[in-house]
C-alpha cells in the first residue's frame, strides 16, 4: 500500500456481527486505523452513517477517541468481569461514559428514485459516533445471550472475536473466506505432503 493512501476497502473488516467487535478487528493483523481517511471509511463500512454521509470534518482527535475506544472495549470483552481489577474498572467507566453521548439522529428523506432514504439531521459529531459504539459494547456486554454466543477465532494467531449465531452455533471462524480458507488451504497442504511421502 502507497504511503498516505486508505486501506482498501477488503481490508476493514465487518464480519464480527457487532460494531464493536468491528471496531476490535481494526488491529489485526495490523494496526488498521492508520489514518483519519480511513476512519472515514470505517465509520461509513461499519454502518454508523449512511453511504455518502460527509465526514470531511473528522480530524485526528476522532482517531484518538476511537482508538482509546477500541482499547477500553477490547479489555471489557476480552477480560473476566472480576470486581476490584482497576484496569477492568476503569475501561468499564470509559465506556460508560461514553455511552451517554446521543447517537447521530436520522431522518428519512426522499432518495433520487423517491423511495425513502436514511440521512443524518447533521454532520454527525466524534461524540456521537463513539457513544453509537460504545452503546453497542454495553448492549454487548449486558446481554447475557449475546455474551455467551462470543466466540474467539481458531484461525492461526487470529484475535478476532465475533458473535456466533449460526446454526447450531458451530462457527469456528471470523471469516469462512479468512481464516476458514486459510485453514482448508493448509488442511489441503499437509494432506498433499503426507501423499507426497508415502
Amino acid at each position: 500500500m502507497a504511503l498516505g493512501t486508505a486501506t482498501a476497502p477488503y481490508e476493514l473488516r465487518f464480519d464480527t456481527g457487532r460494531v464493536c467487535l468491528d471496531l476490535l478487528a481494526t488491529t489485526h493483523p495490523v494496526e488498521r486505523l492508520g489514518s483519519v481517511e480511513v476512519l472515514r471509511a470505517w465509520i461509513t463500512g461499519s454502518g454508523l452513517v449512511p453511504p455518502g454521509t460527509a465526514l470531511t470534518h473528522a480530524d485526528v482527535s476522532w482517531l484518538t477517541g476511537f482508538r482509546e475506544l477500541r482499547c477500553q472495549t477490547a479489555r471489557l470483552v476480552r477480560g473476566r468481569p472480576v470486581p476490584g481489577v482497576p484496569s477492568y474498572d476503569r475501561a468499564l467507566a470509559r465506556v460508560n461514559e461514553l455511552a451517554r453521548g446521543a447517537p447521530p439522529a436520522p431522518r428519512a428523506v426522499r432518495g433520487e428514485d423517491g423511495a425513502l432514504v436514511r440521512e443524518l439531521t447533521g454532520p454527525p459529531q466524534c461524540a456521537e459516533l463513539l457513544g453509537a459504539v460504545a452503546r453497542d459494547a454495553v448492549d454487548l456486554l449486558t446481554d447475557p445471550e449475546a455474551r455467551a454466543s462470543l466466540r474467539q477465532c481458531e484461525g492461526d494467531n487470529c484475535p478476532i472475536v465475533y458473535v456466533d449465531t449460526s446454526r447450531g452455533r458451530r462457527r469456528r471462524w471470523c471469516s469462512s473466506e479468512v481464516c476458514g480458507n486459510r485453514e482448508r488451504v493448509a488442511r489441503h497442504r499437509r494432506r498433499a505432503a503426507a501423499l507426497a511421502r508415502a
